[in-house]
């Protein structure tokens, strides 16, 4: 099968490049999928994207017009695609859930602690030669009150992680598993209001667009920690900012934006106009935000060539003796 991969990375090809053994017509595009960049995929069976690419209506039109039958994202989130497009045009989508939860469970915690302990503005006064101890007081993680939005794979896993620490952890799910030892369910409200720190781990959708808002923030304890490992869209940015300056937020650490596609992924150091709300965002003293990597690491790479590379594999079997039915599901596993 030949397959176009988008957003690569040299990590990424290195590794793909290995685990395909020269199985499939592999063509690498460093640049993202979008409108400019579709006609790439010319002559090619299947699109395979990250989560920074352009999976839209008017894109998967022109996928399709070129002959484009699969599409499969490096990812569990599939916020990025347009199912209903994909469907009416006969795209077939695969997404791997489940590759990186340990990952992004640890920079969930990486996240909290490099917070609590002023970490980054201690490193740098160090590298300043300024080993002075002012405004560097943190706090126990021990005893603290966790609260987990979402328990799936990856909330189980940091639950587990802020439990080592010896903290409090409570958890709110929409779809809550019938028992699961040493952990208390509440409710989204109970959640906001009792818990010291709080880590999103769901996925974005209409439903959640926007589920930490400012009339959510309201409801949550003074001085606060916010994590967010799981997608922009979850957090209001601009409440996030307002409550970050009244000091109702204490601390916001994300590994996602609101406004990153086009963003993220990519050097933007030497831009003339930058992101304004991002840039606000980051002036802030106890604010720490990283480029959508809690994902990456060796393991996790490991995991997603292999999950790549069987997906190309299981739908070259597919293709071979039948065509599609009408009643296929076009929808990916979550």
């Amino acid at each position: 099968m030949k397959a176009i991969i988008y957003s690569v990375r040299k990590d990424e090809k290195e590794l793909l490049t290995k685990t395909n053994a020269g199985k499939h017509e592999l063509v690498w595009q460093i640049s993202s999928l979008k409108n400019e960049t579709v006609n790439y995929a010319a002559g090619c069976e299947a699109v395979v994207v990250f989560t920074g690419d352009e999976v839209s209506c008017s894109v998967i039109i022109k996928l399709a017009q070129l002959g484009v039958k699969y599409l499969l994202t490096r990812s569990s989130g599939t916020d990025h695609i347009d199912f209903e497009a994909a469907k009416q045009h006969r795209i077939l989508i695969k997404n791997i859930p489940g590759y990186a939860p340990h990952a992004v469970a640890e920079h969930t915690l990486a996240l909290a602690l490099a917070l609590s302990r002023h970490l980054i503005e201690a490193n740098r006064n160090c590298r300043n030669y300024d080993f002075s101890l002012s405004g560097l007081t943190g706090f126990n993680l021990h005893e603290k009150t966790v609260g987990i939005i979402g328990f799936g794979r990856i909330g189980k896993i940091t639950a587990r992680v802020f439990r080592g620490l010896g903290c409090k952890v409570i958890v709110y799910d929409n779809q809550p598993p019938s028992a699961y030892s040493g952990i208390k369910l509440v409710s989204f409200e109970d959640l906001l209001s009792k818990s010291d720190i709080i880590s999103l781990h769901i996925p974005l959708n209409d439903e959640t667009l926007h589920i930490i808002s400012e009339e959510k923030i309201r409801l949550m304890k003074d001085g606060v920690m916010l994590i967010n490992t799981a997608r922009g869209g979850l957090v209001d940015t601009r409440a996030v900012l307002a409550a970050l300056d009244t000091s109702k937020i204490g601390y916001y650490g994300t590994d996602v934006y609101e406004f990153e596609r086009g963003l993220f992924f990519e050097d933007h150091e030497t831009d003339q106009v930058r992101d304004v709300i991002l840039s606000t965002l980051m002036n802030h003293r106890n604010v720490l935000v990283t480029p959508h990597q809690a994902f990456l690491t060796i393991e996790a790479l490991k995991e997603i060539a292999f999950e790549t590379i069987k997906g190309l594999d299981e739908w070259e079997e597919v293709a071979k003796p039948t065509r599609i039915s009408s009643d296929f599901d076009f929808s990916p596993k979550l």
